[in-house]
């Protein structure tokens, strides 16, 4: 989810040419969130433009900014040349004449007397103002759309990082059912290795044996983890697959994915399921890692 896009634009009005400069900045977040810093002005606009970023956007913190050429916000400054140089001769006689009696004013305090300088709003006019509003829309939504490309791009690295995480995630959840399937003759064969080391006075059934083994074994059970590994690993994979937005629901399966893999080494009745579930462990929390960074 992260991206940069720029987009300069102008516009001709009048005598005016008027110039602005649009960037957007977005990094990872489970929601979307969109904060914008307009010129002063210009604040009013940021509600539509939020409804349009919806269009093209749905996961991130984004910031979006807006920096327009002084000429359609500042002020002007006038200087009457005429009064100026008027003023500034008639000082310097002043000063002329009556010596230290008169201090020579400072360029600041001329400039600052009423008439010299004048102040002009270079206001544009409402038709000029709705000109350049819907021409600062058009260029905000090519914002948007140089920025999803620029995501889509990222966003296609991390599906193939992903898809090898689900490889690797496959091939652990693999070996495990394979140990698994073992585990009845494992079990048995540890069972009656102890009842030999410790019971060998005691006379059991085979009746009794044999419920004590099915008692272990479905204890032991992990077939539904399995199963349910499998179908979260296809799941993952058709929603990689698509072109919508699945990153909330890859969060979600990211979830199932690890609450499976903790209940399998709960119930893990050999020391290799152990090994293989903590390094499924360690596969779904990078893949949850890499969740975080797509739409």
């Amino acid at each position: 989810m992260t991206g940069f896009a720029r987009v300069n634009g102008n516009l001709q009005t009048g005598e005016k040419n008027i110039s602005w400069i649009w960037e957007i900045k977005s990094v990872n977040g489970k929601s979307l969130d969109v904060k914008f810093r307009l010129p002063n002005g210009y604040d009013d606009m940021a509600l539509k433009l939020k409804t349009k970023a919806l269009e093209y956007l749905n996961r991130g913190s984004v910031g979006v900014y807006l920096e327009m050429d002084d000429e359609t916000i500042a002020k002007k400054i006038k200087i009457d040349e005429t009064l100026l140089k008027s003023l500034t001769e008639r000082a310097i006689t002043l000063n002329e004449e009556y010596g230290d009696k008169i201090a020579r004013p400072s360029a600041a305090e001329i400039l600052a007397l009423k008439g010299v300088v004048e102040v002009e709003e270079n206001m544009l006019s409402e038709e000029e103002q709705q000109e350049v509003r819907k021409k600062l829309e058009e260029d905000f939504e090519l914002l948007c759309q140089k920025l999803k490309q620029e995501r889509q791009k990222e966003g296609t690295k991390i599906k193939t990082a992903l898809l090898s995480i689900l490889h690797n995630i496959a091939t652990i959840v693999a070996k495990i059912e394979k140990t698994a399937e073992m585990l009845p003759e494992k079990i048995k064969g540890k069972l009656t290795e102890l009842l030999q080391q410790y019971a060998q006075d005691v006379e059991i059934s085979e009746d009794r044996l044999a419920q004590e083994i099915v008692f272990l074994v479905t204890k032991a059970d992990i077939r539904e983890e399995i199963d349910r590994l499998k179908a979260h690993i296809k799941s993952a994979e058709q929603m990689l697959e698509t072109d919508e937005a699945v990153g909330r629901k890859l969060d979600f399966l990211c979830q199932e994915l690890n609450r499976e893999a903790n209940t399998t080494c709960s119930k893990a009745a050999d020391i290799m399921i152990t090994d293989w579930g903590m390094e499924l462990k360690a596969l779904i929390e990078q893949f949850r890692e890499q969740v975080q960074n797509i739409e």
